[in-house]
């Protein structure tokens, strides 16, 4: 593979149409190109059946497909199925689908690792390889949707961008990929459908809120004191939560969007009645819910579960602030597929 090439799925319509221009082609080429890549899913220029082989050729001589190949799967006892993805340049990375009643949420991935290095998270120990382009990133919804349909019988109802990786460490191919999930010419997504999760980089959440997002935001919070966030995420060292507040509170004030937190319930580090206050007292900053989650154990982790009376008071804490609080309960933890657990381990 020519590592010059571009990937084509990076090429916005305009960019397409310059260079189909450009070696002599009428300038509509350019939408049916687009069309093959996006409605029909192509993974070559072969499949681009009513394009004259000349134009077939020269796409292949200029171009690549960033295609990713689902090399392994598992089914969870729950119905949540993992799924193991490769790149043409052979890294591998997972997402993964979970089924309800009537719809299929599916969890994707925008790193292949993950440089946080967050205490509780399996992904953070395989340390950072690299982004995925903005095209994997789409394959990688578009092969889920594909299987959803295959497996479950409904195409993607939900996406949530929690799975390996910081999104917004990978910025722009990220939002890129999420604005042609959400195409008319594409998958024709709703962006209320989708929730992005970030552990609190405070500039880039600004940022966000600049470019007038319409998807959900969720940060993955875990402690609001600093010294034991410090502790479990690395990111609050450097933007703590002073900053983070002021980067949510700008988020809302820009977007009106309500703010969900992730609290990763860790039995003897977070769970007091002391965190749950500091806990309330942070998310006054603008209207949010907040979701706890319960610890998905993982090889060579040092952290606990939360018992159950103990969550039980946290949770009450939260409801006599009347903040919408949920226990989120983790699915597909056989398979290693729940959060926290994503770590391309075939199990």
């Amino acid at each position: 593979m020519d590592i010059e090439q571009k990937d084509i799925r990076c090429l916005s319509l305009s960019e397409l149409e310059v260079f189909i221009v450009g070696i002599g082609e009428k300038k509509f080429r350019a939408s049916q190109i687009m069309e093959w890549i996006w409605k029909k899913g192509a993974v070559s220029f072969d499949d681009m059946s009513n394009l004259p082989k000349p134009l077939r050729d020269k796409l292949s001589e200029n171009f690549r497909f960033g295609n990713v190949v689902c090399v392994y799967s598992v089914a969870s006892v729950d119905g949540t199925r993992k799924f193991l993805f490769e790149t043409a340049d052979s890294y591998r990375f997972e997402g993964v689908l979970i089924p309800s009643a009537d719809r299929v949420t599916a969890c994707i991935s925008t790193q292949v690792g993950c440089q946080m290095g967050c205490a509780f998270c399996a992904t953070g120990q395989l340390g950072f390889k690299r982004n995925l382009t903005s095209g994997e990133i789409f394959h990688q919804v578009f092969s889920l949707n594909r299987l959803s349909e295959e497996s479950f019988g409904f195409p993607l109802s939900n996406i949530v961008i929690m799975g390996m990786g910081e999104p917004l460490m990978n910025y722009e191919n990220t939002l890129s990929a999420i604005n042609m999930i959400c195409s008319a010419q594409s998958l024709g997504m709703s962006p209320q459908r989708i929730t992005m999760s970030t552990c609190g980089i405070a500039p880039q959440i600004k940022h966000l809120a600049n470019d007038g997002i319409r998807f959900n935001l969720s940060i993955s919070l875990h402690s609001a004191i600093d010294s034991k966030r410090n502790e479990i995420m690395p990111i609050n060292r450097k933007y703590n939560l002073t900053e983070l507040s002021e980067a949510i509170r700008y988020f809302h004030e820009k977007t009106s969007t309500r703010i969900t937190y992730e609290y990763l319930m860790l039995g003897g580090v977070n769970d007091s009645l002391d965190d749950a206050r500091a806990l309330t007292e942070f998310t006054k900053v603008s209207p949010c819910k907040i979701n706890i989650i319960e610890y998905n154990p993982h090889p060579g982790d040092t952290f606990r579960r939360t018992s159950s009376d103990v969550l039980e008071k946290f949770i009450r804490h939260i409801e006599s602030c009347n903040i919408v609080v949920t226990v989120r309960k983790s699915k597909g933890m056989d398979i290693a597929a729940a959060c926290g657990q994503l770590a391309n381990m075939k199990k």
